[in-house]
């Protein structure tokens, strides 16, 4: 659907890109003709990446150490960048952090490894991109964020999310018409269940067939894969008049079943603590593998 040559001469920066619906989305840019940088915690989850990304597009592809909760981190790498000769273009905020828990269960710190990511992060690494766009005078750049469709239902059990994804449908539609007038666009998607590692480990702990019992309960009967998020990521960051905008790609899921995790309210003390405990050893496996990078 779009010419193979759509994003030549562009430098998208994904954060979270190294994995899941930022892997998808970097992947189908470059072949879409784009240079992608990489941004994410885990240096050898980076350089995976890298190395199979450029085995098909040599030359196109840089990462970066960054964590995007700590603001003049952000700073520093986009200033990098420029200073380097290698601006971005274009923006997609995808890097996150969820999980699930009774909120009377969640502690402040629980809270802050969520919003720290999604609303903090995500406003750090938009600002600093932006005002620079602002500063070149040259218009044409784009932001696509990823949030969730319960930031527009709300949805129990995953409150912190909610409210940190809201936020960004919030700053999406205010920089949309703040920013407008420097050629600057910003959009949203909304994923429905798009298969993913790190979802299922913080989301389903647990759960035997998390993508079977999705389907079973979409509209379309099944979920979302690599060329959906890729095409509308494209598309949203592709010359056009949408701007300020969210879009569900769920495949109605939303509009049948809310925010979801409603299955969740058959858990009683022991199925939580179980799921805290699942929870707890894959965090303990990506902080070590964070340390490994040294």
């Amino acid at each position: 659907m779009f010419l193979p040559d759509l994003f030549a001469g562009q430098r998208v920066l994904v954060t979270g890109g190294a994995t899941g619906l930022g892997r998808m989305m970097a992947e189908r840019l470059l072949s879409l003709g784009a240079a992608v940088e990489l941004w994410g915690r885990r240096g050898p989850v980076l350089a995976e990446a890298r190395e199979a990304m450029e085995r098909a597009h040599e030359g196109r592809v840089s990462t970066r150490i960054v964590d995007i909760k700590d603001a003049d981190a952000v700073e520093a790498a986009v200033a990098a960048a420029w200073d380097g000769g290698g601006g971005y273009t274009h923006l997609v905020n995808n890097a996150a952090g969820n999980f699930v828990s009774r909120t009377e269960d969640v502690s402040p710190r629980g809270v802050r490894a969520v919003s720290d990511i999604v609303f903090h992060g995500t406003l750090a690494v938009t600002q600093a991109v932006g005002k620079r766009w602002i500063a070149a005078k040259d218009g044409g750049h784009a932001v696509v964020s990823i949030t969730t469709t319960w930031g527009r239902t709300g949805a129990p059990f995953v409150v912190p999310s909610a409210m940190s994804k809201a936020a960004i449908d919030a700053m999406t539609r205010s920089l949309a018409v703040e920013w407008g007038r420097y050629g600057i666009r910003l959009n949203v998607i909304a994923p429905g269940t798009i298969p993913t590692e790190g979802m299922y480990a913080r989301l389903r702990p647990g759960d035997n067939d998390p993508t079977a019992k999705a389907a079973a309960n979409n509209p379309l009967g099944r979920v979302g894969n690599a060329e959906d998020i890729g095409n509308l990521a494209a598309f949203l960051l592709a010359p056009s008049w949408i701007n300020g905008e969210c879009i569900a790609l769920d495949g109605g899921s939303w509009m049948m079943n809310g925010g979801g995790f409603r299955d969740l309210f058959a858990y009683g003390d022991a199925e939580w603590a179980a799921a805290r405990e699942r929870i707890a050893a894959r965090n303990a496996a990506d902080k070590a593998q964070r340390g490994a990078r040294s």
